[in-house]
């Protein structure tokens, strides 16, 4: 037992003081702050658990862990909120959450093994030397890992230097204090997904927010910058955010009215007005550049998304086009098909780049639709056509690319 004179509540609350107090962490202030942080005696989990918001910390496992290690515990639940990963890795959830988990952890505990090897304010010793530490990860992100870690991940040794022995940080010296490919916590994937739409977005926002007002303050204390955290500093238009809302925009009718849901447009003014709703809406094409330089998981994390969105705004349709040079493939699904979509999709091409192919296919196939999303890496032959319909481009990996028709989104793959 530590420090047997103080409740479990207590530390954890010691724990996170330490850190706010600590220069090298002055940025993550704001973020410790996001959310609600407690004991618990649920055995279902064992160790400790994030939604990506909420934090919970078993109570035996704490009463077993040093100052130190608690440190580590709390900073690494801190950092799966810092990078939203439990918004941002739905995807990998769904096809493995044990191997997401994994993969997540492994990219928090190199950054968090870093930063405190040579002052050990916080270890992954004891309890926590169970986790997942490897070199072979570095300057990965938790998608690049989990492609790695294959279908059945192995627990890889730490590499020489990275162990835990002694209760610090040095040689690996104790076969029992390496570091085993657990995973530290739970990752509370059903809870992050069952955050309504409003609730993701207010907590990216809060999030953005709380690193841009940490790095302010540890810039005006001279505490130094970490990279990392400056990288996400960086203005970004979370394409997750721009898609719905391009979706919902211009996909929404308006049969008719309610004031029990006020128009957001008007509010700010100080005008209660009622919003549109439409019990129907029109057509929606998801046209897919599959030239070769997009791979299927960029393809299958982007329809998921659709696919999410559609589920709230219910179009009539959605029809995939796979082009390259022509249209390869015409997928439509109704509104009652929609759940196999991401899973009955054939995608088809793999020649040259051309988005002219899909708006000539539009018009000779007299397609209805009420708007347009286009999914390529932005590197076109003929220009970016002629739009009859509202269009949204979400180009990925080529931030140079200025559509000269419509809305764009940027899109890194590492995101996705």
């Amino acid at each position: 037992m530590f420090q047997a004179n103080l409740t479990e509540e207590q530390r954890l609350s010691k724990a996170v003081v330490a850190i706010m107090g600590s220069p090298k962490y002055t940025a993550l202030a704001g973020v410790l702050m996001i959310g609600d942080r407690s004991i618990t005696d649920d055995p279902s989990i064992p160790t400790a658990c994030t939604n990506g918001r909420d934090e919970m910390y078993s109570r035996t496992f704490v009463s077993k862990l040093s100052d130190p290690e608690l440190r580590f515990l709390v900073l690494h639940e801190v950092y799966h909120k810092l990078y939203k990963h439990l918004i941002t890795w739905q995807a990998l959830h769904k096809e493995d959450a044990n191997k997401a988990n994994i993969a997540c952890d492994y990219v928090i505990n190199i950054k968090l093994f870093d930063d405190n090897k040579d002052d050990k304010f916080a270890t992954m010793t004891g309890e926590l030397s169970k986790g997942c530490l490897s070199e072979d990860f570095r300057g990965m992100n938790s998608a690049e890992v989990y492609k790695l870690l294959g279908d059945t991940p192995p627990p890889p040794p730490p590499p020489q230097g990275y162990g835990y022995a002694n209760g610090g940080v040095g040689q690996v010296t104790n076969e029992q204090d390496q570091g085993q490919g657990q995973p530290l916590d739970i990752h509370d994937w059903d809870g992050a997904k069952e955050l309504t739409s409003e609730e993701k977005r207010e907590l990216e926002r809060d999030l953005d927010e709380a690193i841009r007002q940490g790095a302010m303050v540890a810039g005006k204390l001279g505490t130094g910058g970490d990279r990392e955290l400056a990288e996400l500093l960086q203005p970004q238009i979370n394409w997750r955010e721009a898609l719905r809302e391009f979706i919902q925009t211009t996909c929404a009718g308006s049969d008719y009215s309610t004031w029990r849901r006020p128009n957001r447009r008007y509010i700010s003014a100080g005008i209660y007005m009622p919003s549109g709703v439409s019990e129907q809406v029109g057509e929606l094409i998801v046209a897919i550049d599959t030239s070769g330089s997009i791979g299927s998981k960029e393809v299958s994390v982007f329809l998921s998304e659709v696919k999410a969105i559609c589920d709230t705004v219910r179009p009539d349709a959605v029809r995939l086009l796979y082009w390259d040079t022509q249209v390869c493939g015409d997928e439509k699904y109704d509104v009652t098909d929609l759940d196999g979509l991401v899973q009955s999709t054939k995608p088809k091409g793999g020649g040259g780049t051309d988005v002219t192919c899909v708006t000539d296919y539009i018009h000779d196939k007299n397609i209805n639709a009420q708007a347009a999303i286009v999914l390529t890496d932005g590197h076109l032959y003929g220009g970016w056509g002629k739009w009859s319909l509202p269009v949204l481009w979400a180009i990925v990996d080529h931030k140079n690319a200025k559509p000269d028709v419509g809305k764009a989104v940027h899109i890194r793959s590492g995101s996705m």
